[in-house]
């Protein structure tokens, strides 16, 4: 069984760690770096960035994506990707995104994302073929999974750009043909079209709609971590809780977990790079006292930023 490096702040100190620490929602407390960060080119002077949005209740007031060390755009808390335009052709870009809480401190860059724009291609006034065939499923309560047929161009289909209603939401490359559209709102009608743009911003006919509703409840239900266990090993005169979990099987990758013990201060256990596959496992000092009982469940933090529902709860026991 394999065994990631994590960052976390140590349960030894589940009490003494919550003071002096702003809460969640507490604009004081200095935002986290944002997760999933992608960029893809959408035209020969565009690139599409998008990223993970911060929890509910983190207080961030909005994001800022930067260019190299240029700051180019600046977007409210509720939105979680940007159309970078005015870029040239042929050229490669870095990306990173760094989240402003709503006392105004900014957080730490996200890590580094890259994208080449496409060479221009003069007097191409020749639109894509409309994207064929569009399907979907809804995907939880706050996401759905489009896929379509691949479109032609007298050049090349740079990108795929989603619209839900009139409003663009999201755009994947142009070797794509499929796509998850995240943070959605549960028990919510929705429909989806797809259109193709080449690298002079030529832009296909839309798609077929597709008509997707997300489940009404809302309430977590299948993001929890299943098959959870909780035991206690002894080393060295000090009880240690080991616990093992089955990730939630939703679409795209879960990078957090929130552990929290004995209904206290929850905290954060962090992959430090890829998370494992299939089943994960994590252990954490509890203390030096023999026959202290604990109450232990964790949940994950979802692709789209909301945490998705708790673990059951295990009772275990030091020397038990």
């Amino acid at each position: 069984m394999r065994r990631v490096a994590v960052v976390v702040c140590a349960l030894l100190c589940v009490t003494s760690c919550g003071r002096g620490r702003a809460a969640d929602g507490d604009s004081g407390r200095l935002p986290g770096a944002p997760t999933g960060v992608t960029a893809a080119a959408g035209s020969a002077t565009s690139v599409h960035v998008m990223w993970n949005g911060l929890p509910e209740g983190s207080g961030i007031r909005g994001y800022e994506v930067y260019r190299g060390t240029t700051k180019v755009e600046e977007v409210p808390g509720s939105q979680h990707m940007v159309d970078v335009t005015r870029l040239r052709p042929s050229t490669a870009y870095v990306f990173t995104v760094r989240a402003r809480s709503g006392d105004g401190s900014l957080g730490p860059r996200s890590r580094a994302v890259r994208a080449t724009t496409p060479a221009m291609v003069a007097a191409d006034r020749a639109a894509p073929t409309r994207p064929a065939r569009p399907v979907g499923r809804a995907v939880g309560s706050r996401a759905v999974q489009l896929s379509w047929d691949a479109s032609t161009d007298d050049r090349a289909v740079v990108s795929y750009d989603i619209w839900q209603g009139g409003a663009k939401i999201h755009s994947v490359g142009g070797n794509q043909t499929a796509a998850v559209v995240m943070g959605l709102r549960p028990g919510t009608r929705y429909v989806f079209t797809v259109r193709a743009r080449d690298a002079a911003d030529n832009l296909s006919p839309a798609s077929a709609a597709v008509r997707l509703s997300t489940p009404g409840s809302g309430d977590g239900r299948d993001t929890e971590p299943t098959a959870f266990t909780a035991r206690t090993h002894e080393e060295s005169g000090a009880w240690y809780l080991d616990l093992a979990w089955d990730p939630p099987q939703v679409d795209g990758v879960v990078t957090e977990y929130q552990i929290q013990l004995d209904s206290g201060t929850t905290t954060s256990l962090v992959w430090g790079g890829t998370p494992p596959k299939g089943r994960s496992t994590y252990s954490f000092y509890v203390g030096r006292d023999h026959g202290v009982r604990h109450q232990v469940r964790l949940r994950a933090r979802l692709p789209d930023g909301t945490w998705g529902g708790w673990s059951a709860e295990r009772t275990v026991a030091t020397g038990a």
